[in-house]
């Protein structure tokens, strides 16, 4: 479904991505961990083509990423196959609930009547586990873990055929943690969805992953079924995982 290969992506001096190769197939959930400021965020980016690689080649299906313009009503229809729970929420906080989780659904290609709309809208919180009456609720009436469902539901209202989740359980407590977690897995089953997630949350990694890559110095370090994740044999891997000090990977002290 996803495909990078040999993918590299510098900011000026800051050599990001140094040769990315990463297969994610069809209906696969997964999960790329590493430590902050790795290139994972701009790696999805990529894939988007929200930013263009340097060099090296992204396809989705087969699909040539870089080749769709910009504006194009080709590109537009390649973006409508994507949905996004980001890390901070991102809700619109001068929007309703129901506004935010509908918010491609009411505009654009994808557009659809405003009752139509709701209709979706209290289907998805429903399946996120709120009630109908928060879909008239504003962000800021809303917890950080209530937040965060409601962005769920936004990724999943056009029923997308890909999903990435950046970040899902970023300042929630363990035990919503946990429910977010259960929520994103059985929802990517349900759907049949690809999923990609990057989170540094090991707890996450074990109950979102079929597959778990490893990105560290701008290339994948290892790549395998997050069974094997305990067992791969990479020392960065297992440093990271442990959450160990002493390692190939350095820390600032």
């Amino acid at each position: 479904m996803i495909e990078l290969n040999d993918v590299h992506k510098a900011f000026g001096q800051n050599q990001v991505l140094r040769g990315v190769n990463l297969v994610v197939s069809k209906g696969e959930s997964m999960v790329i961990i590493g430590g902050s400021g790795t290139g994972k965020s701009v790696a999805v980016k990529c894939v988007l083509g929200l930013i263009s690689a340097d060099k090296g080649q992204v396809t989705v299906e087969g699909e040539d990423v870089t080749r769709l313009k910009q504006g194009s009503a080709e590109r537009d229809a390649f973006l409508a196959r994507f949905g996004m729970l980001f890390q901070g929420g991102a809700l619109f906080d001068s929007l309703p609930v129901w506004q935010n989780v509908t918010f491609r659904l009411l505009r654009g290609s994808l557009k659809r009547p405003w009752d139509e709309a709701r209709g979706i809208a209290t289907e998805k919180l429903r399946r996120v586990g709120l009630t109908p009456d928060v879909a008239d609720l504003y962000p800021a009436e809303l917890s950080g873990g209530m937040q965060k469902r409601v962005g769920l539901a936004r990724a999943i209202a056009a029923e997308p055929e890909i999903i990435f989740f950046d970040e899902p359980t970023t300042g929630l407590d363990p035990i919503m943690a946990g429910v977010i977690n259960d929520l994103i897995r059985e929802i990517v089953v349900e759907m049949g969805a690809t999923a990609v997630t990057i989170t540094h949350d090991m707890t996450s990694v074990r109950a979102i992953a079929d597959k778990v890559a490893m990105l560290h110095g701008g290339k994948i370090r290892w790549t395998g079924p997050v069974t094997n994740l305990d067992d791969s044999g990479d020392p960065y891997v297992e440093q990271f995982i442990t959450g160990s000090a002493e390692g190939p990977i350095e820390t600032v002290r």
